[in-house]
């Protein structure tokens, strides 16, 4: 990646600014050329003198420019430059007339003046006293900020942090800080434990001070949030956790504990005779979604609809019989105006959707549809024939400074729907899926539809498992394979594995092929054969639109990096004339197969005479053209072109494979997936049974049958702790 640069100017013009979090553009005059410069820089205006850390990157749309990641910031130093610089409106009471008088009365030494004599401004020529005193307050904010940047920096802490602090504290910003650094690593500054806790030792703060084991607690809570999701944890494990993790005693830890209890900071939720720890954000997100579900509850039933004849209606129209329990479906969504839609592949939940939408359309309702995740509001729309979204689209999502979402439907924006369905539900988190209720008007109707034996979400929780055990909603469970679905091995196997049998690798006249390899290397050299000749070969797949290889684990021989590395050697090699470039864990070429891994709400694209906004993590595409001397990569999503630059491939992985967390809410035409080593935290059904129901039309294991018995045997469920089951069963007053 680009290496970092130091340049130094003045600030000749401010583009763009925004107040908010302190994003800047401006024009810089160096003494070899003007400058673009992009950046978290604040308040900084015209005539001021910069020196810039940071490198250079180039805009699709405006060109080349200075990402700057430091900023030292020195007062314009000549008389010109210190009347554009007042003349800006930095100073509120400030216009360029009294700018012109000001700095004709004192000069070079205006500054000065103002910092130290602001008094000294009645020497201007129509000052008043209550002007001056107004002057004085605002260059008193001026130099409150310029001065506690020049204190972190002597830190070594950089001027971003130091911005978003003056931003959140205002002038008393460095007092604070030094009584509690850890301040810092608050959500609106952003900053990490590791490094406020090394800026707080610099200070000369205790290991055992209470702001310190506080935010070790917090901190604690939220690695554990987000490496395991848990949304809470038991007082004990947390205990013990941050005596290891901070190096202290008991005494210094229920200090902290307390102090945080009694600030509302952490809430302690008992169940049973066990309490359960929150930071406050997850109490409140599983508190709410209770207490919603319980009011929802409430919500008048529908009338007396003729249910049955709409149903018929639907079956005529389709020419589909619909099963008894596929009836029951549809009857629950229309009546109870709440329903959880599962069931594993073959057992109808698609037909059942699109009778439900069907009926809700007869009757007038407007439904919206939305998943979790870009590749799965696709599918779904394919599906169904109407238009899905990302539930973070759906939300009008904006990302802050420090990469929180903040939505802006919500209870008082809510959504314009009278029904919304939710795919994928496995995969849906507490914490979205609160924002989501929250964003549901009184009296719409809510359909989820997921397979609760797939793996649970990415985020913290295990949210459709704790919805269908509480009992809160009606919950129709498809079981019945129907005639067609049970000509699939692919579908048979499924649900021998999800049951808890060993699937049927015997076959080789069907969908479902196993082959016996114990060797790396072995298994290695077949999946490369399989994926680049004679799939390609036998049933004329693409390797790289049709085939997906999928595996466990992320590392290891045949982790997903070095598959992957494979794969792009086999499929797209290095040759003359192909422009390539590097980041940290590949070296991306033209015609790689890629994957976005983070969401991303500003990338643009065009699609035929339609432009839109968003790449979303798990959307895979296709590198069209590098363009070096522009740093300007072309990348083709499904046929959406979005142009990225070189510092944005960060944001990528090669997608050759996968892991199977990755596929989650994907279909592939063929899926080959190598099941050998160890991995023993990924060897259980769930993720097996994902991984299976990812293929459409074949799919092929390599490994050995030890392994597929060892996962399908180990019905070892994801320890997550949460209280959502309790609060919904109080909430709802069922007893289970």
């Amino acid at each position: 990646m680009s290496e970092l640069l130091k340049i130094e100017g003045t600030v000749e013009k401010i583009m763009f600014r925004n107040a908010e979090n302190g994003y800047v553009v401006l024009e810089l005059y160096t003494e070899d050329a003007p400058v673009t410069v992009t950046g978290e820089l604040g308040d900084v205006e015209e005539g001021e003198i910069l020196t810039l850390t940071g490198k250079i990157t180039e805009h699709p749309h405006y060109g080349e420019q200075f990402e700057a990641e430091n900023c030292e910031r020195k007062l314009p130093d000549t008389t010109e430059n210190i009347r554009r610089y007042l003349a800006s409106g930095v100073m509120k009471g400030i216009g360029k007339a009294l700018a012109n008088k000001i700095v004709d009365t004192f000069g070079t030494k205006t500054f000065d003046v103002m910092e130290h004599e602001p008094m000294r401004l009645m020497e201007v020529r129509g000052m008043t006293k209550a002007k001056c005193e107004e002057i004085a307050r605002e260059a008193g904010h001026i130099f409150s900020l310029r001065s506690m940047i020049a204190y972190f920096e002597g830190y070594g802490v950089k001027s971003r942090y130091a911005m978003r602090v003056y931003r959140v504290l205002g002038d008393s910003a460095r007092k604070k800080v030094e009584q509690n650094p850890y301040l810092l690593c608050g959500e609106e500054i952003g900053m990490s434990f590791q490094k406020a806790d090394a800026f707080a030792h610099m200070l000369g703060i205790e290991d055992t001070a209470i702001c310190r084991v506080s935010a070790g607690i917090q901190y604690i809570l939220a690695h554990n949030q987000n490496t395991n999701g848990h949304t809470c944890l038991p007082l004990e494990r947390l205990e013990k956790s941050t005596l290891e993790f901070l190096k202290i005693n008991e005494k210094a830890f229920y200090d902290a504990y307390n102090a945080e209890i009694k600030e509302e900071h952490l809430i302690e939720y008992c169940k049973g005779e066990r309490a359960f720890i929150y930071p406050e954000n997850y109490y409140k997100a599983e508190k709410y979604i209770a207490d919603k579900i319980a009011l929802m509850r409430e919500y008048p039933k529908a009338g007396e609809t003729d249910f049955e004849s709409l149903i018929e209606e639907s079956s005529q129209e389709k020419n589909i019989t619909y099963a008894e329990m596929q009836k029951m479906a549809i009857r629950s969504a229309l009546s109870e105006g709440m329903l959880i839609l599962t069931g594993g592949p073959g057992t109808g939940k698609t037909t059942t959707l699109n009778a439900i939408i069907d009926c809700f359309r007869k009757q007038n309702f407007s439904v919206m549809i939305s998943a979790p995740t870009g590749r799965a509001a696709k599918r779904i729309s394919d599906l169904t024939g109407y238009e899905a979204k990302t539930i973070h689209r759906l939300l009008e999502c904006k990302m802050t400074p420090t990469g929180q979402a903040t939505f802006s439907r919500n209870e008082s924006n809510p959504l314009m729907c009278d029904v919304l369905i939710v795919d994928e539900m496995s995969m849906v988190d507490v914490m979205l899926f609160s924002n989501l209720l929250r964003a549901l008007k009184t009296g719409c109707r809510m359909i989820l539809v997921g397979d609760s034996d797939q793996l649970p979400s990415v985020g913290a929780g295990k949210l459709l498992a704790h919805l269908i055990q509480s009992g809160c909603m009606p919950v129709v469970t498809l079981t019945e394979i129907f005639r067609q679905a049970q000509q699939s091995c692919i579908v048979m196997n499924a649900h021998r594995i999800v049951n808890g049998y060993l699937p049927d690798i015997t076959r080789k006249d069907s969908d479902f092929f196993f082959f016996h390899r114990t060797e790396y290397a072995q298994t290695m050299q077949l999946l490369l054969d399989l994926v680049c000749r004679r799939l390609p070969k036998a049933y004329h797949y693409s390797p790289t639109k049709d085939i997906q290889v999928i595996a466990p684990s992320r590392v290891g021989t045949v982790g997903v990096l070095e598959l992957n590395k494979a794969l792009q050697a086999r499929l797209n090699p290095p040759t003359a004339g192909k422009a390539q470039v590097k980041s940290v864990e590949y070296t991306f070429r033209e015609g790689d197969k890629v994957m976005q891994t983070r969401n991303n709400y500003d990338i643009t694209w065009s699609k035929d005479d339609e432009n839109g906004e968003g790449i979303f993590n798990g959307d895979i595409g296709e590198i069209l053209a590098i363009h070096k001397k522009q740093d300007e990569i072309i990348i083709d999503f499904e046929g959406r072109i979005a142009v990225y630059t070189i510092s944005m491939m960060e944001q990528l992985s090669l997608a050759y494979a996968i892991t199977v967390h990755k596929s989650q809410g994907s279909e592939f035409e063929a899926v080959v997936m190598p099941l050998i080593g160890k991995y023993e935290k990924l060897s259980y059904r769930n993720l097996l049974y994902t991984a299976v129901t990812r293929a459409k039309k074949l799919l092929i294991i390599i490994g050995t049958p030890q392994k597929i018995q060892e996962m399908t045997e180990n019905n070892r469920r994801i320890n997550r702790y949460s209280c959502l089951l309790d609060m919904l069963r109080k909430s709802t007053g069922e007893i289970v």
